[in-house]
């Protein structure tokens, strides 16, 4: 009778957390299909929020049920746990990649920028001492 329990305690809170997270994506993807191509504040910071306080209450939950000594719900929320924090090293990674990807740009662009004002300054002294140049000859 207690490995049925343990069992379906299990089986119960790993449904319960996947659905919650479905819920929580579900309602992302809403958001961005409402906003018919417009742009969408990134989600980054609320699926990083999500993952980290899912992760959190699994091991919680892990630690109280090992105290329960409810092995295999035990076990199961210890692997939940792992492999939400995962997921959450796979966003935090991803959004660190995208941030590192546009400084560089910015950086980038704005040597670019530099450059093109420098030869502009450049070019019109040039062109003002030939044009000074040119009045002085007759």
């Amino acid at each position: 009778m207690e490995f049925l329990a343990d069992l379906g305690l299990a089986v119960l809170l790993s449904a319960l957390e996947a659905l919650g997270l479905a819920g929580f994506w579900f309602v992302e993807g809403i958001k961005r299909w409402a906003a018919k191509g417009q742009s969408v504040p990134d989600p980054t910071g609320r699926y990083i929020l999500v993952l980290s306080t899912g992760s959190a209450c699994s091991a919680v939950i892990a630690y109280g049920l090992s105290s329960a000594d409810l092995p295999i719900a035990c076990t199961i929320q210890v692997v939940l746990a792992a492999l939400l924090a995962l997921l959450l090293l796979l966003v935090v990674g991803a959004a660190w990649g995208r941030r590192l990807g546009r400084d560089r740009r910015r950086r980038r662009l704005r040597r670019e920028r530099l450059r093109w004002h420098e030869s502009q300054r450049e070019g019109s002294t040039s062109a003002s001492a030939l044009a000074r140049q040119r009045r002085r000859r007759p």
